[in-house]
């Protein structure tokens, strides 16, 4: 069997479907023993230069930021899991960690029914 590169894979996943690369991705976690978890948000500090010069953007990218898992925890990991790809442990830290990201830079819409779909199970959540 010949060995396949880099750029032969990513060209294999780009015909995917979203449901085809999440089976994949799931099959991989549980040959290898591994979990595919999001890389940790990167902080930057700094002002804005230009003060008044900058012109202002509408804001098309969105955070969803889970402030308290309130009384309903199984249930806020349970809709954890369902909106991310983290496994039960991973999902279950992130609530325990509050406050966390659970999306990051997603559209308008889906940051409002992340949102939605948090505060139903009973969590405090911010969008930003």
């Amino acid at each position: 069997m010949a060995k396949l590169s880099q750029d032969d894979l990513l060209a294999q996943f780009e015909d995917m479907t979203l449901i085809e690369l999440s089976a994949f991705v799931k099959a991989f976690e549980e040959k290898f023993d591994v979990t595919a978890a999001a890389a940790a948000p990167v902080v930057v500090a700094g002002g804005a230069a230009g003060g008044d010069a900058a012109a202002v953007e509408e804001q098309d990218e969105f955070d969803v930021i889970l402030t308290g898992a309130g009384d309903k925890k199984i249930q806020v990991i349970k809709v954890v899991r369902e909106l991310t790809s983290l496994g039960l442990k991973e999902a279950k830290d992130l609530v325990d960690g509050t406050p966390k990201p659970v999306l990051e830079k997603v559209a308008k819409d889906a940051a409002e029914k992340a949102a939605e779909a948090l505060k139903g199970a009973g969590a405090s959540v911010e969008v930003k």
